[in-house]
């Protein structure tokens, strides 16, 4: 068996040996077997695990990576599998209210729900609705200073335009990006005094970052298949020749000699 020296494995991905041993200790690789002096023996199986995690971080984040690579050590690959396409899920609505907010700034008249026109007046739980927005993140960005609703001068209640709603889908756009607050203050007030060029540029970059995140998350996943193929748990010639949702021919093999089908 081939054993890897940790500075072997941390060059080939770029970081320290002491990374090595930092996601060792999180328990998200195996725990390596150790020398008569005390090193650590890395095998083929440990460098597809660093790997997968290396690729994975990118675009899934280190709590869902690793969440998943302690699931391939449990041996529960569907539940690792069905992880990631929750995550995979969740960014194609990121993209789906990125675009939805980039066809609003570039017409305002657009209408948010097909068929649909918005309403001049709506209420907290009708905006939330209509951007699929919790009621309390909308009151936390109104504490910021992001958006100023109206309020009804009899009742008090905050009342929203459909300007509001533009400013809350540009703010659910910006929010995982790299704006601090007080340039997206700048941005989503723009909206309100119909300067939205700088909203339109900024939903475009927002936009570009989710297909890249999509893209690192299609090579982590790789990634990921290739770690399932090291430890055992897919059979590439099994899936290749589509055996592996075949389980009424699984069934018949299976089965006693002279055992009726």
């Amino acid at each position: 068996m081939r054993y890897y020296k940790p500075i072997e494995i941390a060059r080939e991905l770029y970081i320290s040996t002491s990374a090595l041993r930092h996601y060792e200790s999180w328990g998200v690789v195996p725990e390596p077997e150790r020398s008569d002096n005390g090193y650590r023996l890395y095998t083929q199986l440990h460098l597809a695990y660093f790997r997968c995690l290396r690729a994975m971080f990118s675009g899934f984040g280190v709590g869902i990576t690793s969440e998943v690579l302690r699931l391939i050590q449990q041996r529960d690959m569907d539940g690792a599998f069905w992880l990631v396409n929750q995550e995979q899920a969740r960014l194609q609505h990121e993209k789906t209210v990125a675009e939805q907010t980039l066809a609003l700034l570039q017409n305002p008249e657009l209408p948010l729900v097909s068929g649909k026109r918005l309403k001049g007046r709506m209420t907290i739980g009708e905006a939330a609705e209509l951007t699929d927005v919790q009621p309390s993140a909308i009151r936390h960005w109104e504490k910021e200073g992001l958006i100023q609703p109206e309020r009804d001068p009899e009742n008090g209640y905050r009342l929203f335009t459909p300007t509001h709603v533009r400013q809350i889908l540009l703010i659910r756009t910006l929010r995982k990006t790299v704006y601090v607050l007080e340039n997206m203050k700048e941005i989503v007030h723009g909206v309100e005094q119909h300067s939205v060029e700088k909203a339109k540029k900024v939903t475009l970059e927002a936009l570009s970052s989710i297909h890249d995140r999509n893209r690192r998350q299609f090579f982590g996943v790789h990634l990921l298949v290739e770690l399932c193929i090291e430890e055992g748990l897919i059979d590439p010639v099994e899936y290749i020749k589509g055996l592996w949702f075949d389980y009424f021919q699984k069934a018949k093999a299976e089965k006693a000699p002279g055992e009726a089908p």
